[in-house]
């Protein structure tokens, strides 16, 4: 998933080695605060921090790691103008006095904000321009801290700029901020698009009998089981591929039938060979309140792997690609969309499918905000 280069570990009581490191290299452009890993799904924050460190040098600061020993943090560098921060703390709280320990300055000119849940942090840095980009409403997924919610509100009164992953989030976040830019969902489409030639199969699914129906993603709260066990039930001749982390849900509580597939979390570099292996993809999103802004990034990834796609009425999936996808609510209409789709010559939708990724690209939105932000600045 991330390709880091070097590894370091450090603790704040080793003061000697601390200052040793605490060089000009410990000096950043931009520090970005986030909820996701950087060796978690390779998603939204790595598509485009990974682009924009082309211009700027950057600290990637994680959530905390809960540990047993002595407060410290973990280094990882992805290049020369790409730093991950792994605090080893217990809570939030504790992050500054690692990250202060380790920082040569704690001016900087960007703070980048995934989650509001950081924003306690910018008590402790100095920085001319904070970026808010609000890819989930994290404060309706399972489990979310009550306090998220005003932490937002302080976040976004205290940001020069808001991005939102979607036009659902843009029609709410603009309400309640003036500097809001809507940048949905975008895609790697050569790397997606390898899926359309031969590639080898990957192992795990030697075994697995074809036809594939499948999913590429964490395996949460927003995947509705019920619809997924149906449906497998309705059609057991068919295989129902599941790849990806399970996330905030236990295996007790994920659909089961003997055509039901769990492979587990897979690299971004392998995805193509999985997805060539689909006949189907799907997205069968659960309609609840932790789906109800998402903008899916496998929306775009499916359809540069040139593959059949059946979805669940996602708001921002329903009305910008519903003439391409077939939307459906229940195990019986998606078992008939099934069905229909492996009957179907598919060269009508391989022509929507390319107007809509000609429009759009990671290099293209990175660039778009980069741009953005060298406006505010002036």
């Amino acid at each position: 998933m991330g390709k880091n280069n070097f590894q370091l570990s450090k603790s704040v009581s080793d003061s000697k080695r601390n200052k040793t490191l605490a060089s000009a290299e410990n000096e950043y452009d931009l520090m970005v605060f986030s909820h996701l890993r950087w060796n978690f799904v390779y998603q939204r924050p790595q598509h485009l921090i990974s682009r924009i460190s082309r211009h700027y040098k950057i600290l990637f600061i994680e959530e905390p790691i809960a540990d047993e020993i002595e407060d410290g943090y973990e280094l990882n560098i992805i290049h020369k103008n790409l730093h991950v921060f792994k605090p080893r703390v217990k809570d939030m709280e504790a992050i500054p006095s690692v990250l202060l320990a380790f920082l040569q300055s704690t001016q900087v000119e960007y703070a980048w904000f995934y989650s509001p849940s950081f924003s306690s942090l910018l008590a402790y840095i100095d920085v001319n321009f904070i970026i808010y980009d609000c890819m989930d409403e994290l404060s309706l997924f399972k489990g979310a801290p009550a306090e998220l919610i005003e932490q937002e509100k302080f976040l976004i009164s205290e940001a020069d700029i808001v991005f939102t992953g979607g036009k659902s989030l843009y029609e709410s976040k603009s309400q309640r901020h003036p500097n809001t830019f809507c940048f949905p969902s975008s895609v790697e489409r050569e790397h997606f698009e390898k899926a359309r030639y031969h590639l080898s199969l990957p192992e795990d699914l030697k075994h697995i009998p074809s036809l594939i129906v499948g999913y590429c993603g964490v395996i949460d709260e927003r995947i509705d089981m019920d619809l997924l066990q149906n449906t497998a039930l309705l059609l057991p001749g068919v295989s129902f591929v599941m790849i990806g982390p399970l996330a905030k849900i236990d295996d007790s509580e994920l659909a089961r039938a003997p055509n039901i597939f769990y492979l587990g979390m897979k690299s971004y570099e392998s995805l193509p060979q999985y997805l060539a292996a689909f006949n189907i993809a799907m997205m069968p999103f659960a309609l609840n309140d932790s789906t109800k802004y998402i903008s899916p990034t496998k929306t775009l990834e499916y359809m540069a792997a040139g593959k059949p796609i059946i979805s669940t009425a996602i708001k921002d999936v329903e009305r910008d690609y519903s003439h391409c996808i077939p939307i459906i609510s229940t195990a019986e209409e998606f078992a008939a969309a099934i069905k229909e789709l492996l009957n179907t010559n598919n060269q009508e939708y391989q022509q929507d499918y390319n107007k809509i990724l000609d429009r759009t690209s990671w290099d293209n939105t990175a660039n778009s905000m980069i741009q953005i932000l060298k406006e505010t600045v002036k």
